[in-house]
This record gives structure tokens, sequence and C-alpha cells, in this order.
């Protein structure tokens, strides 16, 4: 069987960046008698696996993502000869010549209260085209059980027709115990001796609450005699800094801004940090959720969508629209020695229930079926 991937993710920074690199890198690893065709659209991004006597690399040239998507895309299907295609992202070539299957992240477009984290535009795009997307696909994978349960119930799917795969950190997360490691790390980023750790990104700021996340740490600051500071990693995340007016606060001085950190360092930096803050106001998979409960950091997290869903019993949750209530979760934490080492090893086990075996195995599964398929 001819199996292409779409590949033009792959170079993304954000989480599903992370899940096309590694459902691709895992697929390869699992599965060395069928043939894969890898679909790129920028050059850069090719490459990565000619190792694989089964794999074939294609660059795929277009102006835009639609012309990429829906023109370039099955003519090189029909070139190649592909018997099954799969986009890890949540598009479909609706004239390919064989069976599609894609990757769901979220049904957010179709929640009216998560829907006002995306343009108008987005908005009236996917709820025009998404159930086109599904109508050609034989098969959906979705990240999150939410995420199924939401897509079902907005676009009344037949059974079977969209089922839930779970991924996971990148192998190499885990609690870092080589003190070199660790203070090597330390110094790379100028971390503090003991902080909280948050991640984010620049125009996504809403989504992750970072308002929230400021708000609930002023509360915080203000409320103990030795506040440690809070680390927001995230490439210019320093711009943060005057956007929210952080010099002219009290606990501003005690916000670091140490930029991009790098995926092979991040083990390391959950490994050192006291706490990691995660109440973000939307999220179908969180992947930062899996790396943190893989280095057996205490979460602090929200109560809602797919942050309650992954963490499970495995962190504290809290109202992520109630600074207040976030605060107290992060002063419990760190002034209970007992709950903190609770959390660790909640998040140690839960970090097990997902497993880039059992992903790869069943999204390749879910990949012959639908060649299969009539």
């Amino acid at each position: 069987m001819r199996i292409g991937i779409m590949a033009r993710a792959i170079g993304e920074s954000g989480g599903i960046g992370v899940y096309t690199r590694n459902i691709i890198r895992e697929l390869l690893n699992l599965d060395h008698h069928n043939e894969y065709v890898l679909f790129y659209r920028d050059a850069t991004d090719a490459g990565a696996f000619t190792s694989h006597s089964n794999v074939q690399e294609h660059l795929i040239n277009a102006p835009n993502k639609a012309v990429w998507d829906q023109l370039a895309i099955p003519r090189a299907c029909r070139r190649q000869r592909i018997d099954v295609l799969f986009h890890p992202k949540f598009t479909a070539p609706l004239f390919a010549p064989c069976p599609v299957v894609m990757t769901v992240h979220g049904a957010d477009w179709f929640i009216p209260e998560q829907a006002q984290y995306y343009s108008r535009w987005d908005v009236r795009y996917i709820r025009l085209f998404m159930p086109l997307y599904f109508r050609k696909c034989r098969r959906v994978i979705s990240v999150s059980r939410l995420t199924t349960t939401n897509f079902e119930r907005a676009l009344r799917l037949p059974p079977g027709k969209i089922q839930t795969v779970y991924f996971a950190p990148a192998r190499h997360f885990s609690r870092v115990h080589d003190q070199h490691v660790l203070q090597a790390v330390r110094e790379r980023y100028r971390l503090p001796q003991r902080f909280i750790l948050t991640l984010a990104k620049r125009n996504g700021d809403e989504r992750k609450n970072l308002r929230g996340i400021f708000a609930a740490y002023a509360h915080y600051h203000n409320s103990v005699d030795d506040p440690l500071p809070l680390v927001v990693g995230g490439k210019d995340c320093h711009h943060f800094r005057e956007e929210y007016n952080l010099n002219n606060q009290s606990y501003g001085a005690d916000v670091l801004f140490p930029g991009w950190l790098d995926q092979i360092d991040l083990p390391a930096i959950y490994t050192l940090a006291s706490l990691y803050l995660y109440p973000s106001n939307l999220e179908a998979f969180p992947i930062p959720l899996t790396e943190a409960m893989a280095c057996g950091t205490p979460i602090v997290t929200s109560n809602v969508n797919g942050l309650s869903e992954i963490s499970g019993d495995a962190a504290v949750r809290v109202d992520p629209g109630d600074p207040q209530a976030i605060a107290q979760a992060i002063d419990a934490v760190l002034s209970d020695s007992a709950l903190a080492r609770s959390l660790s090893e909640k998040g140690l086990q839960r970090a097990r229930c997902f497993s880039w075996d059992e992903c790869a195995a069943a999204t390749l599964a879910i990949l012959q079926e639908a060649a299969c398929a009539s």
C-alpha cells in the first residue's frame, strides 16, 4: 500500500507541528511494509526521513495553502498512485482520487464560547468547509474525547466516522536527574533556583490566558512573603512586558522572559520548575501538560475542555476566569510539599496513558481500514 502524507505543517512550532513531526516519525519506525510518500510545501522541511528505504519525499509547489491542498495534492496523488492520503492538520483535498484520513485538533469554531478566540473569517470558513472535509474523509482521527463529542454533536456524524486517538509528548520527555545537565540548562536560560513556569506564544495570549496568569501571579505575589519568580517561555514573549504594563507593577520585576526554549532543553526546564502553571482558556489536547506530567512537574491548570480531560487527577484544576482561585492554587502547591509530591507522582503515572506506540499503531490501523473500506 502507498500511503501519502500531507506534511505542510511539519515545520510549525505549535502543537500541530509537534504532532505532525512525531506521527510521521512513529509511523515510519513502526511500519516497514507499506510505502510512504511525503508531500512537502517548504523545501527546508524535506530530507528528514530519507534514511527510510520505504519513503519517498516530494516538494509540491503552490502559491498558497488552499491551492496546495485542493489542487496540487490531488494531482500529486494521481501521479504517485496513492492508495490512502493522511493529513495531520484538519483539512482534506476534496478532489483527491483516493481515500482520505485527517486529524482534527479541536472543534472550537462550532462552540460559541470557544469561537470567540478566532477571527470571524476563520469561523465562517471552517463552518462552511469542515462538513465537506468530513464528507470527503473515509475516517477522521480526533486528538481528544471532547473533540470527538463536539464534532459528533455539531455535524451529526454517523457512528465510527471519527475516532479518538491520544498522542504523546516527544520520547525524550522524562525527569532529568543529571545535575550537570540541569545546571547547564539553568545557566543557558538564566533561570532562578526555584520558579513557576508557564509557556506562551505571541498572538495566542488570549487563548493561553496570559491576562489571567499575570493577574493571578499579582495576587500570589502580594499574598506571600517570599514569592517565586514567574518564568514565561516562548519566542518574542518579552513583548508582553510592555503590552501588559509589567514594568509598572510591583510584581513585574519577578516576571522573567528567557525567550524561545529549545525542545531538547524542555525536560530539564520542567524538572527545574517548582510548578507548571497552565490555566489556558482553550485546548483540545494540551501537549505541555503531557510534557510536564512526564517530567513529574506539579501542575495547576484549568477545569475546562481538553485541559481537564488530559490532566485528570494529576493537577490542581481551577476556573481559568478566576485569578484569585488560580493564585490560591499556586500557593497551595508551593506551600505544601506533600501535595506537590503527590501531584508529581500522579503526573508520572498519568503520563503513561499517552503513548506514541499506541498512537502510531491506532493511526496505521485507521489508514489501512480507510484504504480497504468500500
